[in-house]
């Protein structure tokens, strides 16, 4: 025999460029011993013989039409006939670009099933090639990325099992993440109704690790397939109520499963078919695409499952965050530690606590979960900051993994004598007492920072990374000087809330805040489109106006807390998109400072009528306490200012480093660098060579940015405790209130600000926002966010803009699309989907409502 065909007992799991995906996962389970029904591959090398030279967009219709080599044909009738004369198989296609670990590709070609006779084979054969074609196998690879030209095709013919029952059946459970729980389908006949979804099959969830069957649900199974004596198969009408598998065949499914999943190292989606005989066989398995990776944190003691928090989520970052920016978190965080005054083992490697997955960053915290005090403290912070998080967390009390355990006090204890050695509570009562003070203070630290993150002058490659690893770890120690000052701002709101005894009003007072660094940044760029505007000419670099303001802000970028993004002054183009919506507002009330000063006169309009509302000495203390909150809560983004100009200096004196690596073809590009890690900078530096593993990791970079869902909470044992929440019963989208106002319009969905386009008044939903996304909000007509709490980042812009927002949507970048008209209600927190009939838009922006 050539290479034409191959047995499955003669293919292994490296030969996927020659049998394609699924044919080599059924070589290393027939190899492994499990009970795979015999068959042979016709490989990769037969479709390049009678595919090649035709061009991609005719392909499809050639193949169809093909007359099949005749050796190619000897070959396929000689290994049909070994498995049997007229022998019933199943003829499956299994591209190269399949049954992967990022891409599963489960449907995208065809298969046919119960085929009888080699001229019958032949002809499937064919059609199984010419299926790599089909429009939906196209957009597929698409829309992940994999290039048509280096796909190939080979073919399975598998002995048919004439199956009493069959279905699917996953090891990990798709919906919650949670390993080691499977997840079983079934209907009686063949399983074509269950992987198609023609039917509501019998549905079982079981705890591998105990052999107990969790729960039970019966479907309706009206249909079932059958084979048809001499080839074809047929539905037939079912009526029966009572399950299609015995517990004890649940359980042998389950522990089947539990052998593959155990063989592969990873969990698996596979297909399963019970013949008359009541013998189990496995027909396929592929890595389950879908499942989010589970954090290897070092901190995981083995009592019970942990909890972790993405904190890069949290941050108002959804996409992935490079090697060297992972790293960099590492080294923050062991400089958090020592500030503590704890033991650090290896500061590169960062804390126990510290853990990535999916190139996020992730954060043990567990310890605070089972503590009485973080309990207490922790939600109630992310409630303001990223009530999607605040919710999970608080979903985990009742676990009995997560139950409270002791060692609170000494926490407490080590927090309180760190605020004291900081000064924090003198810093926070100075900033209410005398602002201006306080202010300068906050100054000489940023001046301070920056000056330990410059290296200036002539300075050799290891001489900066040593810089680089030594500065890092002062980060932590400017959070406990700095944030006093906006956290006094807080303090005076809360007082006054309690003056007052309500809320109402008090959001109007946060409009215009001054010293806002990010409002003050967006407001100098409408600056920018205003002398262009003046001047006639269109955004450019070369503007002097354009360059004034990267001067000031070019250090900051779309996703910049990750040192190895673009800064703004790396790569201008999108300020330059940003200018060029702002140049297409053309109503003078709809001006981005005109708003601003709106708001500001609506702010201290509300505090005086407050004030007269209280009254006497109660109102004087009202409008005080308002006074203090307008001069000192707009500082709030200070802080990440001061990281952001920290981080700018670090990428420099890595891009010098990169530079060199560059120069010895250590890396391909200076920028390479930031898929080094701060060691592997080290290694390179010593002659290493990382141009291979920097290759795959930029794959695996553009794998992760195009993932949709990114849980801010997960467990060891792989759950989103989020994706157990129940949906709104009456179909509306829930989230966090974050600015008032009820706006209907056309929704924009955004991932990536970067040249994104957004019409006046269209409604922005996006996954997160950072500083980088802002411009956006002066042009839009209100915001929806996946993430975010009533005073994260994007909420608080948003207020100040007096656009409406609802923010910790669970998946609204998914329930919406561009072009839907909804409804956001930023004071009840709802975002409503119009109606198809009802789906007309305005004729004209529509403007915010105050309620």
């Amino acid at each position: 025999m050539s290479t034409l065909t191959l047995d499955f007992t003669g293919i292994d799991g490296t030969m996927l460029a020659t049998v394609g995906g699924k044919a080599a996962n059924l070589g290393v389970l027939t190899a492994a011993g499990l009970p795979v029904p015999p068959g042979f591959c016709v490989t990769t090398e037969a479709y390049r013989r009678v595919a090649a030279g035709v061009p991609l967009d005719q392909v499809r219709d050639v193949l169809l039409g093909v007359e099949i080599p005749a050796d190619i044909a000897d070959e396929i009738r000689t290994r049909y006939l070994e498995l049997g004369a007229d022998a019933p198989v199943a003829v499956r296609s299994s591209a190269t670009a399949e049954d992967l670990p990022f891409a599963s590709f489960a449907g995208q070609q065809d298969t046919f099933l119960n085929v009888v006779g080699v001229d019958r084979v032949l002809d499937a054969v064919r059609r199984c090639w010419a299926s790599l074609w089909t429009d939906r196998a196209v957009a597929y690879r698409d829309s992940n990325g994999i290039d048509h030209g280096a796909v190939e095709l080979a073919v399975v013919v598998q002995l048919m099992v004439d199956s009493a029952v069959a279905g699917v059946l996953f090891t990990a459970n798709p919906v919650t993440g949670r390993r080691r729980e499977a997840v079983i389908d079934a209907n009686a006949g063949l399983g074509e109704t269950v992987v198609s979804g023609s039917v509501n099959p019998d549905h079982f969830v079981v705890d591998t690790a105990s052999a107990t069957i969790l729960q039970r649900r019966l479907g309706d199974k009206k249909v079932a397939i059958r084979s048809v004596a001499g080839g074809g198969t047929e539905e037939v009408p079912l009526d029966s109520a009572e399950a299609c598998l015995s517990d004890q065949q649940i359980l042998a499914l389950a522990e089947l499963g539990d052998r593959v999943e155990r063989h592969y190292g990873s969990p698996q989606d596979t297909e399963w078919a019970i013949d008359a005989d009541g013998r189990l066989w496995l027909t396929q398995a592929r890595p389950i695409t879908t499942l989010y990776p589970v954090p290897d944190s070092p901190s995981n003691d083995g009592r019970g499952r942990h909890a972790y928090l993405c904190v890069s989520v949290a941050q108002g970052l959804y996409r992935p965050i490079t090697p060297m920016g992972i790293a960099s978190f590492r080294l923050i965080a062991s400089g958090g530690r020592r500030m503590f005054r704890l033991p650090v083992t290896d500061a590169l490697a960062g804390p126990a606590f510290f853990s990535d997955a999916g190139e996020r960053v992730y954060a043990d915290v567990t310890a605070v979960v089972r503590s009485r005090l973080g309990r207490f403290i922790v939600p109630k912070v992310f409630d303001v900051m990223e009530a999607r998080s605040a919710a999970a967390m608080r979903s985990l009390f009742d676990d009995p993994d997560m139950s409270l355990r002791p060692g609170a006090a000494r926490a407490a204890l080590r927090i309180l004598k760190l605020a004291l050695r900081m000064g924090f509570p003198f810093r926070l009562v100075e900033a209410i007492i005398r602002p201006a003070a306080a202010e300068r203070r906050l100054d000489r630290l940023g001046a301070w920072l920056a000056g330990r993150a410059t290296l200036t002058g002539e300075h050799d490659s290891r001489t900066r990374l040593d810089h680089v690893i030594q500065a890092l770890p002062l980060i932590p120690t400017m959070l406990p000087r700095a944030l006093p000052t906006p956290l006094a701002g807080f303090v005076m709101l809360a007082w006054a809330r309690k003056l007052l005894g309500s809320g109402e009003g008090l959001e109007t007072v946060l409009r215009g805040l001054p010293h806002n660094v990010t409002t003050e940044m967006d407001l100098e760029l409408w600056r920018v489109a205003t002398e262009l505007r003046a001047e006639g000419v269109e955004p450019s670099v070369a503007s002097p106006a354009v360059q004034r303001f990267l001067s000031r802000y070019g250090h900051r970028a779309v996703a910049e807390i990750d040192p190895g993004m673009p800064r703004w002054s790396d790569d201008p183009a999108h300020i330059l998109g940003v200018l060029a919506n702002y140049l297409r507002v053309d109503d003078p009330d709809a001006a981005p400072d005109a708003q601003f000063k709106r708001g500001a006169a609506e702010a201290e309009a509300m505090i005086q009528s407050l004030s007269a509302k209280a009254g006497g000495v109660r109102g004087r203390l009202v409008g005080f306490a308002l006074r203090r909150t307008r001069r000192l809560a707009g500082l709030r983004e200070t802080p990440k200012f001061f990281l952001i100009q920290f981080l700018a200096q670090v990428r420099r004196q890595l891009q010098y480093v990169g530079a060199e690596l560059a120069a010895a073809n250590r890396i391909d590009r200076a920028d390479d660098v930031f898929f080094l890690s701060l060691k592997e900078c080290r290694e390179a530096l010593d002659g290493k060579d990382f141009r291979e593993i920097v290759a795959g990791r930029h794959e695996s970079y553009d794998r992760e940015i195009r993932r949709r869902r990114v849980p801010q909470m997960l467990l060891s044992d792989g759950t989103d405790p989020e994706a157990i929440s129940a949906p709104p019963a009456d179909g509306a989208m829930i989230g966090t209130a974050a600015s008032t106002g009820q706006i209907t319009g056309t929704a924009r969905v955004v991932l990536d600000p970067v040249g994104a386009h957004l019409e006046p008044g269209e409604i922005l939903v996006a996954p997160s926002t950072d500083p980088g996304w802002t411009p956006l909000f002066l042009t839009a007509g209100g915001l929806v966010m996946e993430m975010g709490g009533a005073n994260s980042h994007g909420a608080v812009v948003a207020r100040e803009y007096g656009i409406p927002a609802v923010v910790g949507v669970p998946n609204a970048t998914l329930r919406i699309a561009t072009g839907d008209v909804i409804t956001v209600d930023g004071a009840a927190g709802t975002v409503s989907l119009l109606p198809a009939a009802d789906r007309t838009p305005p004729p004209a922006p529509a403007a915010a409502t105050a309620r």
